[in-house]
């Protein structure tokens, strides 16, 4: 889907998902990836519409490397917060960028219901539940 009318419905009011995607891009651009030159951003937002933003950080020992929609949803659960309506995740490729399998096991965890927009430079996205991305996953 490109742009458009598409709207996030949260417990008092609308969202609008392309301001969703521009947030997520936004966050990419604090990005720290030395390594792999590979920048995300995400977007996440709650059911009372706070917004927490990510950015993946990498590390030279790679498994302390940090995912884009990690950030933002700790960033979310450490304020305490753990109710989530919507997820957007970004790169600067033209492939959509999809959550790797160790996000959609936290996403799976807090929101298996959440709306996971995942997007292109383009800003065209595609919308997922968590839960398809993941349909098996660990409980």
């Amino acid at each position: 889907m490109v742009g458009g009318d598409e709207l996030i419905h949260l417990k008092n009011t609308v969202f609008p998902v392309t301001k969703l995607i521009n947030l997520a891009k936004a966050a990419m651009q604090h990005a720290y990836a030395p390594y792999s030159n590979f920048c995300v951003g995400a977007a996440l937002i709650t059911l009372d519409g706070h917004i927490y933003s990510g950015c993946n950080v990498e590390n030279a020992s790679y498994g302390l490397a940090c995912c884009a929609e990690r950030v933002a949803i700790f960033k979310a659960v450490s304020d305490g917060i753990k109710e989530f309506k919507a997820l957007a995740v970004i790169a600067d490729t033209q492939n959509y960028c999809t959550p790797c399998g160790a996000c959609r096991q936290v996403m799976v965890e807090f929101a298996p219901d959440m709306e996971v927009y995942t997007a292109n430079k383009d800003g065209e996205y595609k919308k997922f539940l968590a839960h398809e991305l993941l349909p098996y996953g660990f409980k």
